[in-house]
């Protein structure tokens, strides 16, 4: 069954039940039979804007119930769902929509103004509409009076688009990710046999939803499930406990950094969550001493899984069975695994390690408007190179050794170094740079560059810092400067980030 037609049956069969509450002001609550009239008032609110199939509207908003229903919607009418980090600065918003062609723009009154000098330059852009989370019945009085012009659109197929997720490229831009509507469907359908999800489950949502995590795996997953969703608008530790608790939640997710939160609150360990059904960790390495720590202060094993915004989820440890300290666990249903030499692309033994591969029916389509490199993503016999480096162990449990093309993850998101050393070169006083990871005990990860200024130049790591935060998201913003002479590079002139790593990295602290 695709995930609109889980949905629609959803909404008929537990009619009367909650599918969505935000429980942090501006309270709001919606019944499975309430979100049906709130969606089709939606629709009928983009049909009245001219919204056809194949259109991509982009949406830039907080966490609010408003960006739900505009992305149910978008997908329902056979469109395409654009989510963006309300975090980026207007340069990105502009590339994201203009790379995209984005037909409407939904976000709030303050991004708008800060758009204002370049929305007129997007050609593709027909309107930017304005949304007030704050005030809520606005966008419910505009839903209400569209809803009897209600025309019920064709059912997309499974090759269509759905949703273009942006991920950032290794040699600049970043690229956009078609997921279809087949990709979406067998990814929540293999999750949902996977994971055991049930009607009767509470999920406590505290995660981004403009991300893959928290709005594929789990704001997606509790409604394909016909769960109830308890979202949270911003994460609050002590809040996030007491809320599991109170509220008999029984399936939680999370990011490393989050759990680490969780165990800092003062007295956590009388917070009792052996009964929770489940309680998962991802998009970032779940160190081992979280992995253990989690066990000793909650009497809980979390669950560790593995994904990527071109898949969705690839592996997991099972939810029955071992759970092991370290491991991505096994392949979900339906996907396939391999791990092959990256220069050769021989399969390899157990136990070595070479790139993880992956192929299945929830693999990407391919990204926007880029078929050459959508070519390079796929070996010729379909299967997509992860970038990920990793092994299979004999009983057939993955295990990750790292990333190629030193992709940093800081907090459960993604960063390419090529796209923040793109902006370190706008700097007239920056010679050259080299960003890398640092590990970092919170974020997991923290953004670190290494700049060489231009002779008889000098600029300040803060300036340096405050430069880069003024043309991309906080998250990708380098939170620590080195300054050098020049940076080590091989024979062929590639700057040789192993040596930095290991020289810098340590020293920071």
């Amino acid at each position: 069954m695709s995930f609109l037609e889980g949905l629609a049956e959803n909404m008929r069969q537990f009619a009367g039940k909650t599918a969505l509450e935000f429980i942090d002001p501006p309270l709001q609550s919606l019944t499975y039979a309430e979100l049906d009239e709130s969606l089709r008032g939606t629709i009928a609110y983009l049909q009245a804007l001219g919204a056809q199939p194949g259109d991509r509207i982009a949406l830039q908003l907080p966490k609010c119930l408003e960006f739900i229903l505009l992305h149910l919607a978008t997908v329902r009418l056979g469109a395409i769902s654009l989510p963006l980090n309300p975090a980026y600065p207007p340069a990105e918003t502009e590339y994201f929509l203009q790379d995209s062609g984005a037909r409407l723009f939904f976000t709030t009154p303050p991004a708008a103004a800060a758009l204002e000098p370049v929305l007129p330059g997007l050609d593709d852009l027909q309107d930017c509409l304005l949304i007030d989370p704050d005030v809520p019945e606005n966008f419910a009085a505009r839903i209400g009076a569209a809803a009897a012009a209600y025309a019920e659109p064709p059912q997309p197929a499974p090759e269509q688009t759905a949703v273009i997720i942006y991920t950032s490229g290794t040699t600049g831009r970043p690229k956009g990710a078609e997921i279809t509507h087949g990709n979406l469907s067998a990814n929540l359908a293999a999750l949902h046999s996977a994971w055991g999800w049930l009607a009767d489950d509470v999920l406590l949502h505290v995660l981004p939803i403009f991300h893959v995590h928290g709005l594929f795996v789990a704001l997606l997953g509790a409604l394909y499930a016909g769960a109830t969703a308890l979202l949270m608008r911003s994460f609050d530790p002590q809040r996030t406990l007491l809320t599991l608790v109170e509220r008999d939640c029984t399936v939680f997710m999370a990011v490393p950094t989050i759990h680490r939160r969780l165990l800092a609150v003062p007295e956590a360990d009388k917070f009792d969550l052996s009964g929770m059904r489940l309680i998962t960790s991802g998009s970032d390495r779940l160190p081992d001493e979280l992995f253990t720590g989690f066990q000793r202060a909650f009497g809980y094993t979390l669950l560790e899984r593995y994904g990527m915004s071109e898949t969705n989820m690839n592996m997991s440890n099972p939810l029955e069975g071992e759970r092991r300290i370290g491991s991505v666990g096994l392949p979900l249903p339906g996907v396939e695994a391999r791990v092959v030499d990256p220069e050769t692309g021989e399969l390899l033994p157990e136990g070595q390690v070479g790139e993880v591969q992956i192929r299945g029916p929830h693999v990407f389509k391919g990204y926007w408007g880029r078929p050459e490199v959508t070519a390079e993503a796929f070996t010729s016999d379909g299967w997509l190179h992860t970038g990920d480096l990793g092994f299979r162990e004999p009983d057939g449990y993955y295990t990750l050794r790292g990333r190629a093309k030193d992709l940093i993850i800081t907090g459960g998101m993604n960063v390419y170094p090529p796209e923040v050393e793109r902006v370190l070169a706008e700097h007239p006083d920056v010679s050259a740079s080299a960003v890398i990871g640092c590990p970092d005990r919170e974020w997991g990860e923290r953004v670190t560059a290494v700049v060489v200024c231009r002779q008889g130049r000098a600029i300040g790591a803060e300036t340096l810092i405050e430069f880069c935060r003024e043309r991309l998201a906080p998250y990708k913003s380098p939170k620590g400067v080195f300054f050098r002479e020049d940076l080590p590079r091989n024979a062929m002139g590639k700057v040789q980030k192993a040596i930095l790593r290991a020289e810098l990295c340590s020293k920071e602290g």
